[in-house]
């Protein structure tokens, strides 16, 4: 099961700049319904929930979308609000990736504890996951995060959160580090990179997180604070990306566990079709690798290449199956 917000995404064609022709193409996504779409493609039952307005055609036809993809959506609760919508530009050689977010007043902004019965939302699941993005999204909808993961703990579930900081999003009050760290409590398997550990859990390492070069020895150290902080974390990974251009980047990825600290292949990524949603792709693998694959080296490696692909990919979900990722990792 994962938890989040799904929007309207709205994208010039090809690279073009806003409006630079008077049209957008129109499509759906959100980090967690990303995850639940990889997990779909993957072969494995995934549901997802979020609340959505009620006799919406929107808000229909992304629940639509969703099971065109092979996900659950009986679990979507319908409410009030709207449906929150983004705008991307898609960045290209030196030229960056731009987003302008309009989801005020949205459903899930505007849900609050109670709203979901966490106790059918669970029912028969083993996995439960959700990301930093939807408690940036408003107060309440904070409050239903924190909800979750209380309930989905409660219900011996095994709970992931990808950081996933957002720094245009968390304007309504609460620095993300006060929210982030009661949450990651209740937490068995954490998703982040450098700089969101220091700024979602105020955990500090020496050197320069947007150095974009790799030490194995200061990751080790921040890593091994952040297990020592939080004792019911049973693994944390860690995402390895160099952004040499929006159309290049290289990655790869590490995984510390209570038993040691591995490291993935890595990936030269060139011409780029796009890059948004890859770390969903990551976090999808690396539940899939956590459930299917008999070693947590297999599962980073899983995770890593499943992400690789993705960037290959138009649009927010990853239409990638499991031989093609095994087709990647034995190249």
């Amino acid at each position: 099961v994962t938890f989040g917000e799904i929007m309207l995404r709205l994208s010039p064609p090809g690279f073009e700049r806003f409006l630079q022709t008077p049209q957008f193409v129109a499509t759906f996504g959100g980090s967690e319904a990303n995850v639940a779409v990889t997990l779909a493609s993957f072969g494995l039952p995934a549901s997802f929930v979020t609340v959505l307005p009620g006799q919406n055609p929107i808000a229909d036809a992304a629940i639509g979308e969703l099971r065109r993809q092979g996900v659950d959506t009986s679990r979507i609760v319908r409410g009030t609000g709207r449906v929150g919508i983004y705008f991307l530009e898609a960045g290209a050689n030196q030229r960056p990736t731009k987003v302008v977010y309009d989801r005020g007043q949205s459903a899930i902004a505007l849900a609050k504890p109670g709203d979901i019965d966490w106790a059918r939302v669970f029912e028969d699941a083993g996995w439960f996951h959700i990301s930093g993005i939807t408690p940036a999204i408003s107060g309440s909808a904070a409050d239903l995060a924190l909800e979750s993961v209380r309930q989905a703990r409660k219900k011996g579930l095994t709970v992931s959160c990808d950081l996933n900081y957002r720094k245009n999003l968390w304007q309504w009050g609460k620095p993300a580090a006060e929210v982030m760290r009661e949450l990651v409590k209740y937490v068995d398997v954490l998703i982040a990179n450098e700089e969101h550990v220091q700024i979602m859990l105020g955990i500090q390492a020496d050197g320069d997180a947007h150095s974009g070069a790799f030490d194995r020895a200061r990751y080790e150290k921040l890593t091994g604070k952040v297990l020592e902080e939080y004792p019911n974390l049973k693994a944390i990974a860690a995402t390895l990306r160099e952004s040499k251009s929006s159309s290049h980047n290289g990655f790869s990825a590490c995984l510390i566990d209570r038993h040691g600290f591995l490291m993935s292949r890595h990936y030269d990524i060139t011409h780029i079709v796009e890059r948004v949603s890859g770390g969903d792709s990551f976090a999808g693998g690396l539940i899939y690798g956590f459930l299917e694959l008999p070693t947590h080296q297999e599962a980073l490696e899983f995770a890593v290449a499943a992400c690789c692909l993705k960037h290959s990919v138009p649009g927010e979900f990853n239409r990638l199956t499991v031989d093609e990722v095994n087709a990647l990792l034995k190249s």
